[in-house]
């Protein structure tokens, strides 16, 4: 079994990313890949009243066309902070446990975030605590482009345009499934907030 796995940063990740921290001992988070524009590095899927929404945050423009993740900061403009959390409210607010959760996120969209990458590493860290999972995690020293055999890098295959790199990830209670079906593979706040602490058997067991 690769005992390693390489990820890319992630807002609020779906949950294949965390299926991945939660079954590898060793977890590797790329900090000093060039930012790329559509992938969850700034974005992140809920389920809303009205389906399927995309939250993405904005970023400053780099400088250059290459600029590393790590150097990548959050624009302050579009107010959207207020608009992401009046939409995880307005999409969760009926689950069984947004209630007890609510208090543990909304710190995050009441000021001012700095850089992207610290601010998904602080909700990742939040995210483990609240599953009660504990990876070892580390950081890149610098880019790879061919990672050790021993290493399984999944920095690209998690994109928001690819199939979730677990197949047959089980459905679990939705609060709009009737309306929309099972939607897979969305945040991990949307397993979260429907499932709470059982959350992380999701994490555990394929169907």
């Amino acid at each position: 079994m690769v005992r390693t796995v390489l990820l890319s940063t992630a807002y609020l990740a779906p949950v294949d990313y965390y299926f991945q921290m939660c079954n590898h001992p060793q977890v590797v988070i790329e900090k000093h890949c060039n930012y790329i524009k559509q992938t969850y590095r700034n974005r992140c899927f809920i389920a809303s009243a009205t389906g399927c929404q995309t939250l993405s945050i904005p970023v400053e423009k780099p400088d250059s066309l290459k600029c590393p993740t790590k150097d990548i900061r959050i624009a302050e403009h579009g107010n959207w902070r207020h608009v992401h959390w009046n939409a995880i409210v307005s999409a969760y607010n009926s689950t069984p446990f947004f209630e007890y959760y609510e208090d543990d996120f909304r710190p995050f969209y009441e000021k001012p975030a700095g850089f992207l990458f610290d601010f998904n590493e602080n909700l990742r860290e939040l995210v483990c605590s609240l599953l009660d999972i504990s990876p070892v995690v580390s950081y890149s020293t610098g880019y790879d482009h061919f990672p050790n055999q021993d290493v399984l890098d999944l920095r690209e295959a998690i994109h928001p345009k690819k199939e979730p790199v677990t197949q047959n990830l089980q459905p679990y209670y939705q609060v709009f499934d009737s309306k929309y079906g099972f939607q897979p593979n969305l945040s991990i706040i949307d397993l979260l907030f429907n499932l709470g602490p059982e959350a992380v058997i999701q994490l555990t067991v394929l169907s």
